[in-house]
């Protein structure tokens, strides 16, 4: 009970600042769009780890907004426009390899189950860096946090947003995950795997493309 007493008072700026976030995670964007193709493309195991690798990514921005990430991008305004440049790069990469393979039949998981193990692993590290890639995020969390966070807020209560974060981040991901690895979705990307890959390769395209051509703006 002396642990959680001292949280209390900070309990509804947490609940406004995960309320924030909140829209902003549901909102599409390159992160949505790399769950979906790898939870209808690969298995459903492959959409959890990267919904996994999603959360861990909102982790760091979240942990990095409360060291001040939002101080240092107004005092250094070209880092902001280096990850715009950097993340727009690393979705047009994503794209380019998207798009190359939409004519490759699909890989099924092997018996022995090594298969499957690596590309859940590489799932997680899609989503970890797919995550970490998009500027926006750090801007977002920065931003939320600068104009919701009180002077005063002991670590507890910074843990408990942190926390948060990852319960809303990896949840929202993990349920589009669940919900387009079920048997329609698959079933119906399966028939049009060519269509399916190069739209997605197509929104992550322009995203990127986004980023780049706005990287100085403000």
């Amino acid at each position: 009970m002396n642990m959680i007493e001292p949280v209390l008072p900070y309990l509804g700026p947490v609940g406004l600042i995960l309320l924030a976030l909140l829209a902003g995670v549901v909102s599409p964007g390159p992160s949505f769009v790399q769950v979906a193709r790898i939870a209808v493309s690969r298995s459903r195991a492959d959409g959890l780890a990267a919904a996994a690798g999603m959360g861990l990514g909102a982790l760091v921005f979240a942990a990095l907004a409360l060291a001040g990430l939002h101080a240092l991008l107004t005092a250094v305004p070209g880092l902001y426009v280096a990850l715009k440049v950097l993340g727009g790069l690393y979705l047009l990469w994503i794209a380019f390899n998207i798009w190359r393979g939409a004519h490759q039949p699909l890989e099924m998981g092997t018996a022995d189950g090594q298969s499957a193990k690596h590309t859940v692993w590489q799932s997680f590290r899609l989503g970890l860096v797919t995550q970490l890639s998009n500027p926006k995020c750090a801007v977002v969390y920065g931003s939320v946090f600068a104009a919701l966070l009180p002077a005063q807020f002991p670590l507890a209560a910074g843990l408990l947003v942190l926390a948060g974060v990852v319960v809303m981040e990896t949840g929202w991901y993990a349920v589009v995950a669940v919900v387009l690895s079920s048997a329609a979705p698959r079933a119906a990307y399966l028939r049009s795997k060519a269509l399916v890959d190069r739209t997605a390769a197509g929104v992550m395209g322009l995203l990127g493309l986004r980023l780049v051509a706005t990287a100085n703006a403000v």
